[in-house]
């Protein structure tokens, strides 16, 4: 692995300085944002890979949906189709996307969109006649294009930025001096009992990473994965203490499931892991049809949107989580209250 690393290493310094020149191009104007007249809120991170970027969108809707209406605008990764669409009636995980589709169906009263073109997709937005009082951006940390007016950063605990390298030694999409643009940062996937020490650790890792020097120059929140302690399907409910004594088939397309498997799994069931937005074919799904046979086979929520009109509805269930901050939530949640509240969008 170290020869490897050693190998690409030129490369890497490439892509840090083509990504470092488009930034600096963006940062002096040279290359045009465009900025909206509302709140605009970019969820994202600097790594390729599972940060947590849905549970955080999902706990913004939450959060801001009760007293605003809300839109999310996703690119629409892996979807069928292209160009913007505005989920309706006729929305499927295939039109949308996973993350989208799964936005629409838990969260009905808000709207989801989907454009490559954020900027496009904000302006489609705007003009309807229901347009949005704010809009979040899912996945759109490096999209410079759109000037967002509030920045939300994701780092898994596991995986820090301030530990990881630009591609393609590491897994970073620019470097981590990139982060300054975040007016937060969260540090997701962490145990719920982790200390106050290690936290502050952890700051420090972060802001020396960004060459921060003032301690305010941004805030540094910490969140955990909550699951909940039922599985679901569209007819019913079990409690996670009855399937994890029961012999069944857990099933996931995700980046990094192995959390997923660990609160679930007992001695005798089966695994099938699949790659992130993992699109099944008709043999994936007999072949996970004659593994399960009549156990139940529980995925997790992202999967279910695609898998459920495939498997019989009364086998298949899926597991909820939920992005729980550790500590300081009523702090997290001012500074987000406090933006939008402004009502001054990105000026």
């Amino acid at each position: 692995m170290n020869l490897l690393r050693k190998l690409l290493f030129p490369f890497a310094i490439l892509y840090a300085f083509i990504t470092s020149l488009r930034n600096f191009l963006y940062d002096k104007g040279i290359l045009k944002s465009h900025s909206f007249a509302i709140p605009v809120i970019a969820v994202g991170n600097l790594s390729v890979g599972g940060t947590g970027k849905t549970p955080q969108i999902e706990y913004l809707i939450r959060l801001l949906s009760p007293n605003y209406k809300v839109a999310t605008l996703s690119r629409g990764y892996k979807r069928k189709s292209s160009g913007f669409i505005l989920a309706g009636n006729n929305a499927s995980a295939e039109i949308l996307g996973d993350e989208p589709f799964q936005y629409h169906k838990k969260f009905p009263d808000i709207q989801v969109a989907v454009d490559a073109d954020r900027k496009n997709g904000i302006e489609r937005l705007l003009n309807q006649r229901n347009k949005p009082d704010i809009i979040l951006l899912d996945d759109a940390f490096q999209h410079r294009r759109v000037k967002a007016g509030f920045y939300i950063l994701l780092t898994s605990y596991g995986d820090l930025f301030s530990d990881d390298f630009v591609l393609p030694v590491g897994n970073l999409r620019e470097s981590s001096i990139g982060g300054r643009r975040a007016n937060i940062i969260v540090v997701t996937k962490c145990q719920a009992d982790i200390t106050n020490d290690e936290q502050g650790i952890i700051k420090v890792k972060l802001k020396r990473a960004l060459d921060c020097r003032d301690d305010k120059s941004v805030e540094i929140f910490f969140s955990t994965v909550a699951y909940d302690d039922k599985v679901y399907n569209e007819t019913e409910s079990r409690s996670v203490s009855e399937v994890k004594a029961t012999s069944k088939l857990l099933l996931a397309g995700i980046a990094k499931p192995k959390p997923f498997f660990d609160y679930l799994q007992s001695g005798t069931d089966e695994i099938l892991q699949y790659p992130d937005h993992h699109h099944f074919s008709e043999s994936e799904i007999s072949g996970i049809k004659n593994k399960a046979g009549d156990k139940i086979i529980i995925t997790t929520e992202k999967d279910f949107v695609r898998l459920k009109a495939k498997i019989l509805k009364k086998q298949l269930f899926y597991l909820p989580i939920k992005s729980e901050l550790v500590s300081n939530q009523e702090a997290f949640d001012q500074t987000i209250l406090n933006y939008v509240g402004t009502r001054k969008g990105n000026r």
